[in-house]
């Protein structure tokens, strides 16, 4: 079979690309499978990063079909740092939305989309390329590891919590403040930007209209004066989030789960309806189309700091029930990120180690520099774009 790369051309192959996302599950536990739609707009997963490009696998012949996808975008991150708060950046490309017909898997298609993307990478000036898949996807493994030779890298964990039907009551010695995209960017270029993978545009994404703001979480009784007075004498403990609206890019769907599953979950919410006084945590319906809230630039410091995240994540829960449509709300950070254990997450829907893989591209120096050999560091920076 003769098939071509060719850029995404949005007159003539949006119903075709659609097709393709919507035959592949981007998620699976063995018993159920995720499955995402893009809202009718084939690039908006990409289309807020500074450089972004999809590329699409066409079959030749008298009738072409498309059989294959893939997505990527190009931006300047901070790797490594020299001490702990100057960073060392460098441009890198990243690849999502890797996708192939099962009807045309095996044949190198993959491969080929992923060496189209790379080389557009290397146009663009990026020194890395990199990309997140399940560590059981076994084929996606074996496509990047040993067919494109990239590295296993970091492991960061995907944590996921329902939207229930009550709001999510907040730890009491806790309060949490809206603070200005502008004092937002301060206090993440400040105290963050030698966080791995920050990005160096961060103010492009604040800005985002599908930021939906920055809260900041201090001790009831310390009185905030504002981000200067904050950065240069802040509290013993304090946290910090931002809330990205994925709902208006794309939908997921669980689909596969079983009849007593579902009616588990039925059972809660009629429950919860006739006796709401007791505020069962009942399940939403995730078995039809919903929504996500992302938490994304999750920092804080101090040994409260976990306690104030998760007064951050009640604000964040109740946001996304207020509006409506959202069943999850979802974040990732390092697997070994000491606020962690502040983030309220259900297991079953939560991923404990995702996997994420890079490459150097061009010539390896195997110096000093090669950020494909440092050391996992305690926290990473999870672009909301890259969702």
């Amino acid at each position: 079979m003769l098939v071509v790369l060719r850029e995404f051309d949005p007159e003539r192959d949006c119903a075709g690309a659609e097709a393709v996302d919507r035959a592949c599950e981007v998620g699976s536990n063995g018993k159920m499978s995720l499955f995402t739609d893009l809202l009718g707009d084939p690039v908006c997963r990409i289309r807020h990063s500074p450089a972004f490009l999809m590329l699409v696998a066409e079959t030749v012949g008298p009738a072409p079909e498309i059989v294959g996808v893939v997505r990527g975008c190009v931006k300047t991150v901070a790797t490594t740092t020299s001490v702990e708060t100057l960073a060392v950046y460098a441009k890198v490309g990243y690849i999502l939305g890797l996708r192939v017909s099962p009807y045309h898997r095996r044949l190198g298609i993959g491969m080929k989309l992923v060496r189209g993307m790379e080389q557009w990478f290397t146009e663009k000036g990026a020194e890395y390329a990199y990309v997140a898949t399940e560590k059981d996807n076994e084929a996606s493994v074996r496509l990047f590891t040993r067919g494109c030779r990239y590295s296993k890298f970091r492991t960061p964990a995907i944590l996921v919590n329902p939207v229930f039907a009550h709001q999510a009551p907040a730890p009491s010695g806790a309060a949490v403040i809206s603070i200005s995209a502008a004092d937002a960017e301060t206090l993440y270029r400040r105290r963050f930007s030698g966080v791995e993978f920050f990005p160096r545009d961060i103010d492009a994404v604040l800005r985002n209209p599908l930021s939906l703001g920055t809260f900041l979480a201090i001790p009831k009784s310390w009185r905030y004066g504002g981000i200067e007075t904050f950065i240069a004498d802040p509290p013993e403990s304090w946290a910090v989030l931002s809330v990205w609206n994925c709902k208006d890019v794309f939908r997921l769907e669980i689909r596969g789960a079983g009849r007593f599953r579902k009616g588990v979950a039925w059972a809660s919410r009629a429950a919860d309806r006739a006796l709401p006084w007791l505020r069962i945590p009942s399940v939403p319906d995730l078995f039809h189309p919903f929504g996500v809230f992302f938490l994304y630039g999750v920092g804080g410091e101090g040994p409260g700091a976990a306690m104030m995240v998760k007064a951050l994540c009640a604000r964040a829960h109740n946001m996304a029930r207020v509006a409506g449509g959202v069943g999850v709300v979802a974040t990732e950070v390092a697997s070994c990120d000491p606020l962690l254990g502040g983030i309220p997450h259900w297991r079953r829907l939560s991923m404990a180690e995702d996997l994420w893989c890079v490459r150097r591209l061009g010539e390896d120096d195997g110096g000093d520099g090669d950020w494909t050999k440092s050391p996992p560091r305690i926290s990473i920076f999870v672009d909301p774009r890259e969702i």
